[in-house]
């Protein structure tokens, strides 16, 4: 019996007592009763009532493998090698760096339910609750070197804001890696953050492993957990589904990176500035202990950020800098 037995049997909006579902999942009700406290652990409601038994106090849509892939189209298809859904790991990103490890990966996606040591750019964590985010990672083998990656996780940023815009969102790009959604206070809460990890020959054959972790749902309880403001999906697009929104994203994936290291970033260039959440404002520029203070311009056809400070124009390249915009 896992998490997501227990959840497939309590989403039917029906009352289950403990002897019910130890009966249908063929384990004792002790069993049935440590899983039910590890769901509330979790941060999924439940209700219970005496006499009648247990349902979650919401529906709860798990991911579904074979529902993605038959929603795929042939084209995408054709670039999928395999999909896994997966429970829990520790990191999707690191699920696929590691069947590299073994000769496959490429042409491979993983997604996966919750993440117990996920993480985003520059080693910081990333948090969902079960089952209310879409986290997904993408294995491709390029030919011809790192170099003919530049700027693909901004590349990355506009198929998802492309995706999100065709379900009626309105989302923004934050250089290199996040996509926005401005609140309505005028700020802006993060929906999704991008990870792209290269290893192998500089100026040769790599892999590249790219993570996406997209809240498409978050309880006013855990956004009250974060230590900045965050978005979902659900709010600009409700009722969402997340098998819909993980074949609509792999349908913009799947050719872009099939594509990438022919074309390169320059043909993303103008969708992503069009969607620069922080163009000509002021912003904060992070590099290790340093802050200086710049106006932020468009990105250039490798992905640089151009800034201006004391009426000179430089390029930020990615790695360790971060960009913020001032209040």
């Amino acid at each position: 019996m896992t998490i997501g037995d227990l959840i497939r049997l309590l989403s039917d909006g029906e009352f289950h007592s403990g002897q019910q579902l130890g009966e249908q999942l063929g384990v004792s009700r002790a069993a049935v009763w440590k899983q039910l406290h590890k769901l509330e652990s979790l941060g999924i409601a439940m209700e219970a009532v005496k006499g009648q038994g247990y349902r979650l106090a919401e529906p709860l849509e798990l991911l579904d493998g074979p529902r993605i892939v038959a929603g795929l189209s042939r084209q995408a298809r054709t670039h999928l090698t395999r999909l896994f859904v997966e429970e829990t790991l520790p990191s999707s990103n690191a699920f696929l760096r590691e069947r590299f490890a073994h000769g496959a990966g490429h042409g491979e996606v993983c997604l996966v339910e919750q993440q117990s040591a996920g993480r985003g750019r520059r080693g910081r964590t990333w948090n969902t609750p079960w089952g209310r985010s879409l986290m997904l990672s993408l294995g491709w083998r390029v030919d011809s070197g790192i170099a003919a990656l530049e700027g693909l996780s901004l590349a990355v940023g506009v198929a998802l804001a492309q995706v999100l815009e065709a379900r009626g969102a309105r989302p923004c790009l934050k250089w290199p890696n996040d996509v926005l959604f401005e609140t309505p206070e005028g700020g802006f809460g993060k929906l999704a953050g991008i990870l792209v990890e290269v290893s192998g020959d500089a100026s040769g054959p790599c892999e590249v492993v790219i993570g996406m972790g997209i809240n498409v749902s978050l309880p006013e309880t855990f956004r009250g957990t974060m230590d900045q403001p965050a978005a979902a999906v659900e709010d600009q697009v409700p009722g969402i589904s997340r098998n819909v929104l993980a074949v609509d994203l792999l349908e913009a994936l799947l050719p872009l990176v099939a594509d990438f290291e022919r074309e390169g970033f320059a043909p993303w260039r103008d969708a992503w500035n069009a969607r620069h959440a922080f163009a000509g404002r002021e912003v904060d520029i992070l590099n290790g202990q340093g802050r200086e203070v710049a106006t932020a311009e468009g990105v250039d056809a490798s992905g640089n950020l151009m800034v201006s400070r004391s009426g000179r124009r430089h390029a930020l390249a990615g790695g360790e800098i971060s960009v913020r915009v001032r209040p």
